[in-house]
């Protein structure tokens, strides 16, 4: 799958967007309702079909439920961290409700097939491996290879350089400051894995546990490859939705 740049985004999405954000920050708590339709489109200055919109949106992400005569209330999640990812701007957004802790330090190092997919001509990269934790429960692993004219952008930065080091960062949002061409799109393969020791051991669950694995590959404007993110997932404690637009001509 790749993720594209795509045209201006509509009122009624970036509304959806903006909710989207103050739940996952934790705004609406269980039992406390969000805004009604007439006092959202009165602050927002909007149509309630507008609202009405990004409402059906939020219920199809599982993110709220509506309740007839009472309003619109959070999901209860569960324990289950919950994220729908349209654009490389979503994948940033995992600053908001979720902190990067680094396993193994961003350094220099030879990878043949890490360079090879970032269509190197030598085989040196740059590689951190870091876990991301919601609510300090772990439930991905990530290895991140950069070329190293890239990853020389990233070595002033100390949540990245020190081991056990805990931030909000993303490492695309952390490019999109440095690059000389921004981060437009991403290539992106899913698989079902089985966790290897290293895997388990840093996610918490047993060897030869099943695992989703999310390679991404991630392209500037210029079609260069940027950025090669490797993860592994907890199902448990994880569920990735991707939405599938239809195209209109």
């Amino acid at each position: 799958m790749t993720t594209r740049p795509g045209r201006r985004e509509s009122t009624y999405r970036r509304l959806a967007r903006e909710l989207r954000g103050q739940i996952l920050q934790g705004m609406y708590p269980d039992d406390r309702r969000l805004p009604t339709e007439a006092e959202l489109a009165a602050s927002h200055q909007v149509s309630r079909q507008t609202v009405r919109r990004a409402f059906q949106d939020l219920v199809a992400e599982g993110m709220v439920y509506r309740v007839p005569g009472r309003g619109t209330f959070a999901t209860s999640k569960d324990g289950t961290y919950i994220r729908q990812f349209g654009s490389v701007d979503d994948l940033m957004g995992l600053s908001v409700d979720t902190q990067l802790e680094v396993i193994s330090p961003l350094r220099r190092q030879v990878d043949v097939n890490a360079a090879g997919r970032l269509r190197l001509e030598s085989d040196a990269v740059h590689a951190v491996v870091f876990r991301r934790l919601h609510d300090e429960t772990p439930f991905c692993l990530t290895t991140v290879f950069l070329p190293p004219s890239i990853g020389r952008k990233l070595e002033s930065v100390a949540d990245l350089t020190r081991g056990g080091a805990k931030s909000t960062v993303t490492i695309i949002g952390l490019l999109d400051t440095r690059l000389e061409a921004p981060i437009a799109e991403a290539e992106q393969s899913v698989t079902v894995d089985l966790a290897s020791a290293e895997v388990a051991g840093h996610l918490g669950c047993a060897e030869g546990h099943p695992v989703l694995r999310i390679d991404r590959l991630y392209h500037d404007t210029m079609e260069r490859a940027v950025e090669l993110a490797i993860s592994y997932f907890l199902p448990e404690h994880y569920s990735y939705r991707v939405r599938l637009r239809r195209s209109v001509t």
